[in-house]
């Protein structure tokens, strides 16, 4: 293991990435999304004081704080106490009015050092238009364009257009929502009889290190502040490590799987992920979300004695390559092989992320072969969204059948029209571990495609609820179903493996690795190949 110097490293602009667990379905998030696709540059650490920041409760009106034990509530602007209590009265924050906020389209052209950002805004503004900077802990962003939340995506991309052509962006550049706010931001807290009123955020302290945020506890302390949306998040900030206690067993249940090398791995892979998103939802007031957006975070009610020792046996260890930290991916479960990244993302090869057959599932070389004669399919008909954590591993291998009417209402929802009939899905390219990379669908309205993991999106199952819900990979065969009497196309069946976008580490191919009797590092460097294990701090 190597051991990495505790000085002050800077995260890089390319370190929003995306870790897609266990839990639940992980779909990338689409190219809307703040944080934009995910990087795949190794990353240093920032500056670090110990703590992360997570959006427990992400937007709400009113965030309700408690503890069992003695309470106090600060202004975090200028450290005076507001209130203090016992335990079990609770507190709620709410803002008052008195600040005016509005949401905006705003083109991003660029995210770089405040010289280079205040340099192209000048120029910006010598040819007449609007712009708008933002600072989080990575870089500074430059907005252009000021245009109505509710305006034409054709007026916005001719605007854009113009942007580009005059040198001002690259064609990576992209609309957001942001919301700017006027006037004096002052935040009202009550407790009981007593209230209170702070113009800075609201911080939250018990003397038992426990507090409750909205309905759930955590370790650390609570804040509330204004998000970027203008409403109120609700924030719990913790060490690192106590965090760790929160996110392992969500991420791989030691109740359901107690392989304590499996949840080494999985400790491993979660700090590197939240190291190297520090500052990336810095916006809104925190790091991560507790979600699959991120990484799920249950808090102190999650903690289970297994995942914890499996967190402290790793304290401070994390992937690196090159002496950065990695992009540490994983999902649930591979299907017999994980994929490259260039594979299921839109980016250049990255030397830890290539395809590695999942040791669990036997010595074939052609897992679209194992897949065609599968005689233990999981059928996806019966489940629901949720249904998955009990047993994981059943999803190595699975079916769905749509009818002609399911999957005329899946691909129209896709193609943004009625598209009639589907009369052909033809896969035009796999990557080297059998994935799909661009699939067509034939129809009565067009042909249609789509590419790599966003085929998931495309190609929905119908769950048990008649809900269209995202294929669990892109690790398939689809056939048509053809009906007997009239020799049309019925509808179409296909035969599939894993559950996720297959990147990285696969979390049940770590739990059978380590029943075989492989350590947390081996799992690691089985899954990202080529990586180091050190102490970051």
């Amino acid at each position: 293991m190597n051991r990495l110097p505790n000085h002050r490293r800077m995260l890089s602009a390319a370190a929003l990435a995306l870790v897609l667990g266990a839990c639940a379905d992980r779909d990338p998030l689409g190219p809307s999304a703040d944080v934009g696709a995910p990087s795949f540059d190794e990353v240093s650490a920032q500056a670090f004081n110990g703590n992360i920041r997570i959006g427990v409760v992400p937007t709400a009106t009113t965030v309700t704080l408690g503890s069992a034990a003695g309470w106090t509530i600060t202004d975090k602007g200028n450290g005076a106490t507001l209130l203090s209590g016992v335990g079990g009265v609770q507190a709620s924050v709410t803002l008052q009015a008195g600040s005016v906020s509005v949401t905006r389209y705003r083109l991003q052209v660029m995210c770089g050092s405040a010289a280079a950002v205040d340099a192209k805004k000048a120029q910006a503004e010598a040819l007449g238009h609007a712009t708008l900077t933002e600072v989080i802990p990575a870089c500074t962003r430059l907005y252009l364009g000021d245009f109505a939340s509710n305006a034409a995506f054709g007026i916005r991309n001719t605007y854009r257009n113009q942007v580009i052509a005059q040198g001002l962006a690259a064609s990576d550049a992209f609309w957001k929502l942001v919301t700017t706010t006027t006037g004096i931001t002052q935040y009202k807290v009550t407790a009981g009889s007593q209230t209170a009123t702070s113009n800075g955020a609201v911080g939250f302290t018990s003397s038992d290190g426990l507090v409750t945020i909205g309905t759930a506890r955590y370790r650390g302390v609570a804040e509330v502040r204004r998000n970027s949306a203008g409403t109120l998040a609700g924030i719990n900030e913790v060490h690192i490590e106590d965090y760790l206690y929160g996110v392992v067993p969500r991420e791989l249940p030691p109740t359901v799987w107690p392989e304590l090398e499996a949840l080494k791995a999985q400790a491993v892979a979660a700090r590197t992920y939240a190291l190297s998103g520090l500052g990336k939802r810095a916006a809104d007031g925190y790091d991560l979300l507790p979600t699959t957006s991120d990484q799920v975070y249950g808090g102190y009610n999650a903690e289970h004695p297994l995942s914890t020792q499996a967190v402290d046996e790793t304290r401070a260890v994390v992937a690196t390559h090159e002496g950065k930290l990695i992009q540490a991916l994983f999902s649930s479960t591979s299907g017999g092989v994980t994929a490259n990244n260039e594979d299921v993302y839109n980016s250049a090869p990255v030397a830890y992320l290539r395809g590695v057959r999942d040791r669990q599932h036997g010595n074939s070389e052609h897992v679209l072969d194992e897949i065609r004669r599968s005689p233990n399919a999981n059928s996806l008909r019966g489940r629901k969204n949720g249904d998955f954590e009990a047993d994981w591993s059943k999803y190595h291998r699975w079916s769905f059948e749509w009818t002609a009417a399911e999957i005329s209402q899946v691909i129209s929802i896709h193609a943004g029209q009625d598209v009639g009939k589907v009369l052909a899905i033809n896969v035009l390219e796999r990557s080297n571990s059998g994935r799909v990379k661009t699939i067509e669908y034939v129809t009565e309205a067009g042909t249609f495609y789509d590419t790599k993991d966003h085929v998931r999106t495309s190609l929905k199952y119908v769950n048990a609820s008649g809900t269209p819900t995202s294929l669990l990979s892109t690790l398939f065969i689809i056939e048509p179903v053809i009906d007997r009497r009239t020799g049309e196309v019925a509808g179409f069946e296909a035969f599939g493996g894993g559950w996720g976008h297959g990147v990285g580490l696969c979390q049940t191919g770590a739990v059978g690795m380590a029943e075989k009797g492989a350590t947390y590092d081996e799992i690691l460097k089985h899954y990202y190949q080529g990586i180091d294990l050190a102490t970051w701090y």
